[in-house]
């Protein structure tokens, strides 16, 4: 791995470091409001953060001669617009999940995406090395010993969940088609205003919204909105360009892994022996997958 791709092998596990610890929040916010809701207002919050950031890389181009908007107007609105829908049904299911499971299972089903990703490839012609797909079957060990904690049995959530882990799926391969050829903190804020506004007609159509829920849940949705959505997401369009799929997933994975510890830090769940060794085959599972071995194929 060159420097470049250790770069942004870092802003994704950044990435992972964000979407765990927002997952106090993400559950705090679920006492108040419904999940269309939540998903509709951190979603148009996070669409927001990110104008005043476009504005200031555009003038920080044009004082050093680059081009301020680089790819097709075409590429970037289909790639926001298929971004921003895959996006929605991802959330939607993910936050509805949550609510029939437990978070331990919800978890672990949904960052199934790590096998999802490199299966995908293959199927589109991608060739995957050894190390990766070991990196792959360790991290579903990891994450097994890390989340699946409570009950058996598969119920309602968790078949949402697997919904959620699907689209995920397809999420980081769209992600992977577009941000190449465009500008990717654009490509994030349409993204993020397409999901707003379809969870905002979802939230019309199936919830019974009520301001004085929404400004009690306002602390969480905007730490979702913003850190979570805003940054963690537009890191994932920047860095995807330049590290390939499969451990993309495996690096944002861990979010499993940062939510455990930001539980144990902020609200001081402790963590078992086994919880300890699901994070650490994790942790393991993605220095694998970076070992020098026989390059992924296009």
């Amino acid at each position: 791995m060159n420097a470049k791709q250790l770069k942004y092998s870092l802003l994704l596990l950044l990435t992972a470091m964000i979407w765990g610890s927002a997952f106090v929040a993400q559950s705090q916010a679920m006492d108040s409001v419904g999940p269309l809701t939540f998903n509709a207002a951190r979603m148009l919050v996070g669409g927001v953060a990110l104008l005043p950031v476009i504005r200031l890389l555009d003038a920080t181009r044009r004082r050093g001669g680059e081009a301020a908007n680089p790819g097709s107007r075409r590429d970037l609105l289909i790639g926001g617009v298929c971004c921003g829908a895959v996006l929605f049904v991802a959330s939607a299911f993910q936050q509805t999940g949550i609510q029939y499971t437990s978070v331990g299972k919800a978890g672990f089903i949904t960052a199934l995406y790590i096998v999802m990703v490199p299966l995908a490839g293959v199927l589109f012609g991608r060739k995957i090395g050894a190390a990766l797909w070991a990196g792959v079957a360790l991290a579903v060990v990891g994450m097994y010993l890390l989340c699946m904690t409570g009950e058996a049995g598969v119920n309602r959530g968790d078949a949402l969940c697997l919904a959620c882990a699907l689209f995920f799926t397809a999420h980081i391969l769209v992600i992977d088609r577009f941000s190449p050829r465009v500008d990717g903190v654009r490509l994030s804020c349409i993204q993020f205003f397409v999901a707003g506004a379809l969870s905002l007609i979802g939230m019309i159509l199936f919830e019974k919204p009520n301001w004085q829920g929404v400004l009690a849940a306002w602390l969480p949705i905007l730490y979702a909105g913003v850190l979570s959505s805003s940054v963690g997401y537009t890191l994932q369009i920047i860095a995807q360009k330049n590290v390939n799929p499969t451990l993309a997933s495996l690096l944002m994975s861990l979010e499993s892994v940062f939510s455990a510890l930001s539980g144990w830090i902020i609200l001081g769940q402790g963590l078992s022996g086994r919880e300890l060794a699901g994070c650490a085959l994790m942790f393991a599972a993605i220095i694998l997958a970076q070992l020098p071995g026989k390059a992924e194929k296009a």
